[in-house]
């Protein structure tokens, strides 16, 4: 069998986080799996989400050279066959540091604008911690509009078919002991992280 390399993605400043918790079981998930895993903690590598001149598209030049740093993501991102991003939903969508990423790497060029994306044929899973209920969530419809946003308006718009986006909620204690609300919410991502990379690595 071909060697098989994952990217995930940490988009949470806190080491400790119930995000860093879970982005770990995905590793160890993968690791499992025999993914040769890169672990991309953005707040622990210091990744600066704000856009510059030197990384701003040129629609005239979709061979530019972007920055150093941004190269650099690239082709760890160009180097993965599957990319797991775990992140904790904030103001109904992405952490500004994970937004940045998105900006400043899945640049023209690079992740679209080409006949053939570079990133095409790869598997991606968005696995987002939301602090509301389910109910509370879904009922304006707050998951539908961030499903679309990361399925079409970014994965498939880049190339990558094979998009799955899950959310996990609840994930602000209410009324329940913080270290049983925890243990909880882990057991659930441990059944759905052995779900859904069964089903994104086969």
């Amino acid at each position: 069998m071909p060697a098989r390399n994952a990217l995930l993605v940490v988009a949470h400043p806190r080491p400790d986080s119930l995000t860093a918790r879970i982005a770990d079981r995905a590793r160890e998930r993968l690791a499992d799996d025999g993914f040769t895993v890169d672990v991309l903690d953005l707040h622990a590598e210091e990744f600066d989400p704000r856009m510059t001149t030197e990384d701003e598209p040129d629609w005239t030049d979709r061979d530019k050279t972007y920055s150093a740093t941004t190269e650099a993501h690239m082709r760890r991102l160009a180097a993965a066959d599957t990319i797991v991003v775990v992140f904790p939903v904030w103001w109904m969508g992405l952490p500004a540091i994970l937004k940045g990423w998105i900006d400043r790497v899945w640049n023209y060029g690079f992740a679209y604008g080409r006949g053939r994306p570079r990133l095409h044929g790869k598997r991606i899973l968005w696995f987002g911690l939301a602090g509301y209920s389910e109910d509370d969530f879904t009922s304006p419809g707050w998951d539908e509009l961030l499903k679309r946003q990361l399925t079409e308006g970014i994965s498939r718009f880049c190339g990558i078919d094979d998009a799955t986006v899950h959310l996990l909620y609840g994930t602000v204690p209410n009324g329940t002991p913080a270290a049983r609300h925890i243990a909880a919410l882990l057991t659930t991502a441990d059944a759905d992280l052995t779900t859904l990379l069964t089903k994104s690595t086969t």
